[in-house]
């Protein structure tokens, strides 16, 4: 919940000067919904892709407040996150909800970001891979694991998130091959080739090692994101 329309507005055309020049990344950005047509009008026909950052189960009705999958495609997303850390901690987003929520969006050909994580407790209580499971099962529960495969996984260890931490890359890493041999479990061709992106505290400085990992397909980047340069550079890292 960052911006105002000019600064998202500068922000956005800071991305357009240097997003044309990398090759082989796909990028894309998740303003807050009041600003999704502004940012989408100034990058339609550009590399840039468009995503929200939530999104409501039900298609529509006396749900005040909320935003529905319709609305979003009316915007042109292409992507929308579900299952933040934030919506599943402030919010109270139960793993059953998320799971709806990521149904919703697929049936109208939007492709869900599902973020997984564990909290500091859960880490240092030894519970990360069960946290990770148990909120990865109940989409596949849901969905079923073919449809992991027309989405994008982000592991984002909430200990990470904001506070100036990062995982290394090694532990990173280790819990993204964990995440794609749950899911190889049931299907080995969804798994090798589900994206999995990392998401605590990425940084221009972090990003080359991290990305260079063997599951680490990418990052979902939040407060770099909101400095042109540091986004563009962690684009680069990756390309």
């Amino acid at each position: 919940m960052h911006g105002t329309r000019d600064s998202v507005g500068t922000l956005t055309s800071a991305l357009l000067g240097g997003i044309d020049s990398l090759d082989n990344v796909e990028a894309a950005v998740c303003p807050p919904n009041v600003f999704l047509h502004l940012v989408g009008e100034l990058i339609a026909g550009s590399p840039l892709l468009l995503g929200a950052q939530n999104v409501c189960d039900e298609p529509d009705g006396a749900f005040t407040g909320e935003t529905s999958v319709g609305m979003l495609n009316e915007f042109g997303c292409h992507y929308v996150i579900v299952g933040h850390s934030e919506r599943r901690a402030i919010y109270a987003e139960s793993d059953a909800l998320v799971a709806r929520k990521y149904r919703a969006a697929q049936a109208a050909s939007l492709t869900p970001i599902l973020c997984l994580g564990e909290t500091l407790a859960e880490r240092d209580a030894g519970d990360t891979q069960g946290v990770v499971e148990r909120q990865l099962k109940a989409v596949i529960d849901c969905v079923g694991v073919e449809a992991i495969g027309q989405s994008v996984i982000a592991y984002e260890p909430v200990w990470a998130i904001g506070t100036g931490l990062s995982a290394t890359p090694e532990q990173a890493n280790e819990v993204h091959s964990f995440v794609r041999n749950c899911v190889s479990a049931q299907s080995k061709v969804v798994a090798d080739n589900v994206r999995i992106l990392y998401g605590g505290s990425v940084k221009p400085d972090n990003a080359q090692a991290l990305f260079a990992q063997p599951d680490i397909d990418g990052g979902l980047i939040g407060g770099a994101a909101l400095k042109a340069g540091d986004f563009l550079n962690i684009c680069r890292a990756g390309a």
